[in-house]
């Protein structure tokens, strides 16, 4: 091979120029965009013969929902069987973070779904719909839950996308795929080495093809916000407005409950955990992607903060692959948020199965970035909500994730924390 073609190889190739545009950028220049066209086709009060324009607007925004959701199913078995069969888990220490990541979880969604009943954000602005978008009540039916949560064939639920029974089969194979790895290891054998590589393959593959689709999303957002405007004018985005501030609310309370932990759970100070985990924080609101801020915040839990390697490495790097608290509540809020936006109403009974996917589909999302997008899809399917609707979320989804990126770690950080117990470490230990 010559020097040039050498030069000029796939590898070697620099990247488009529009690839080297930032997403949140990509996001923002269509949303100008958009308002510009929107505006320009009527702002509420289009004319009819623009109708079949203003309607094929949309068809970026329900193409990229479809491939989400065609992504969902995949990613989160492929993420619970890739997480399960890599992850080193040691045995007491692992229940004691079992119990606070799920813990952690659930308080979030608790959190969110208070905020999103007391606040009401869906209701403050109104939005058409063309289509039904009825829901059939539910009550609360624990025994109905679990007997659902058994698929009556191994691959029901990737066709029809039930998260929770596919989280049950993916725990099944996953902890029977640990299990054998464990005896192996044990037994000098490698057997299980091209299984696990299969399923890291296939990891790898699913999160290429999401970053295809998510490349896609400034398309989908241009089109959805060209048409809302166009159609019904300005009102629909006063409850995003709304939603904002409802989520960051929920959010801070969530870092309060943490510092609470902290307070009351551990040695370290409050403002001391703030102070040192802020490198972190940034580094997780700048990327919007806890994988990233995983390194620094290993570091500054040790360097900053004190704790032991030990405690600092269960949280920040074995917790962060199952923690995605802010990822859960957001999701939650999502799905009430958008009832009341459409004017229906979860029961009690719908707002389990919410926190109960929620939960599920957080493991599924996380370290996975902008994942989020994908498992909602699922969290709406549970409860029979229009997954059209994710599209107006994605409007402001780009500065929200970062937020809730930052609460991820900071739940990471605080698992950490109660590990490492009510007793510092000694001079030895450091």
């Amino acid at each position: 091979m010559s020097q040039t073609e050498s030069t000029t190889s796939p590898e070697t190739k620099a990247s488009p120029w529009w690839q080297r545009i930032p997403l949140t950028l990509q996001i923002l220049i269509a949303l100008v965009v958009a308002v510009s066209v929107g505006i320009a086709l009527g702002a509420g009060n289009p004319n009819p013969s623009n109708a079949t324009l203003i309607n094929n607007l949309a068809i970026p925004a329900e193409l990229v929902l479809k491939a989400l959701r065609a992504l969902a199913t995949p990613l989160i078995l492929v993420a619970v069987l890739h997480t399960l069969m890599t992850t080193n888990i040691p045995g007491t220490a692992g229940r004691r973070l079992a119990v606070l990541l799920l813990t952690n979880t659930t308080v979030a969604i608790l959190v969110g779904l208070l905020v999103a009943n007391v606040l009401r954000p869906g209701t403050w602005g109104n939005v058409t719909t063309s289509t039904s978008t009825e829901i059939t009540p539910q009550s609360l039916d624990p025994w109905g839950i679990l007997k659902d949560a058994v698929p009556e064939a191994v691959l029901k639920p990737l066709v029809d996308n039930n998260v929770i029974q596919l989280i049950v089969i993916a725990l099944s194979f996953g902890i029977v795929l640990r299990g054998l790895k464990s005896e192996q290891i044990t037994q000098g054998k490698n057997g299980y080495q091209p299984i696990e590589d299969v399923i890291g393959i296939l990891f790898e593959a699913v999160v290429r093809i999401l970053n295809w689709v998510i490349a896609l999303v400034p398309f989908a957002v241009f089109g959805i916000v060209a048409k809302t405007i166009a159609m019904q004018g300005f009102a629909p985005f006063k409850s995003l407005g709304a939603f904002i501030v409802a989520v960051l609310l929920a959010l801070v309370l969530q870092a309060c409950y943490y510092l609470t932990r902290v307070k009351f759970g551990s040695w370290v100070h409050p403002l001391k955990f703030l102070t040192g985990g802020s490198d972190a924080f940034l580094t997780a609101f700048s990327t919007s992607s806890s994988a990233a801020a995983m390194p620094v915040t290993f570091e500054v839990l040790q360097t900053k903060v004190g704790l032991r390697e030990s405690s600092a490495a269960l949280g920040a790097l074995v917790g962060a692959n199952f923690n995605n608290d802010g990822t859960a509540l957001y999701e939650a809020m999502s799905a009430l948020y958008i009832s009341q936006l459409i004017g229906q109403h979860l029961s009690l009974g719908q707002q389990l199965i919410v926190i109960l996917t929620s939960i599920f589909a957080s493991v599924g999302a996380a370290n996975i970035p902008n994942a989020g997008l994908v498992t909602m899809t699922l969290v709406f399917t549970s409860v029979g909500l229009p997954t059209q609707y994710i599209a107006l979320l994605v409007t402001v989804d780009w500065f929200l994730d970062r937020c809730r990126t930052a609460i991820n770690v900071m739940g990471d950080m605080t698992v950490s924390a109660l590990l490492d117990g009510k007793k510092p470490r000694s001079v030895d230990e450091a």
